[in-house]
């Protein structure tokens, strides 16, 4: 088990990176925080040590995708109807970039994790083939296909206005 110290570390360093990742795939502030958790007490428990800092945090990245992946997989999860839907909110305040969030949060998970990989964290096709663990020409033709998506739909919205 790691000690607070490391654990305090591991959440200052990668807090933003985690919470960035269950958004794209959650949607969800509460559902984010409690993957989180979940993340964070893997890594408290995960007594093996990390060859560098660069294996900690794609260990950190693949452990929280793979929590979403299980908590939207959950059965409960699937039969039930999230509050949001249930109360009327308000809409949110147009920006300039939310046609382009919105078309990335619409991809595909598999497209969905190396545009955030590639275009918000900044990894290259061979880091983000290590964390996903797929061939590199796999990455770079997700990545492709990806944008064909992104063009495409953005194009429609260009269009439509």
């Amino acid at each position: 088990m790691r000690s607070q110290e490391e654990a305090c570390r591991a959440i200052d360093l990668y807090a933003d990176t985690v919470r960035r990742i269950c958004m794209v795939h959650l949607k969800n502030y509460s559902d984010t925080e409690d993957i989180f958790q979940t993340v964070f007490l893997k890594y408290v428990l995960h007594t093996a040590p990390f060859d560098s800092p660069e294996h900690e945090k794609a260990w950190i990245i693949r452990v929280t995708i793979n929590a979403c992946k299980d908590f939207l997989k959950n059965v409960f999860r699937s039969r039930t109807i999230p509050l949001e839907h249930l109360i009327e909110t308000p809409s949110a305040p147009d920006t300039d970039h939310s046609d382009l969030i919105e078309a990335v949060l619409s991809l595909p998970e598999k497209y969905k994790d190396v545009i955030y990989l590639y275009y918000y964290e900044g990894y290259s096709a061979a880091e983000i083939s290590s964390i996903l663990k797929k061939k590199v020409n796999t990455v770079y033709t997700l990545l492709t296909r990806a944008r064909q998506i992104l063009k495409k739909q953005l194009e429609g919205v260009v269009d439509n206005e």
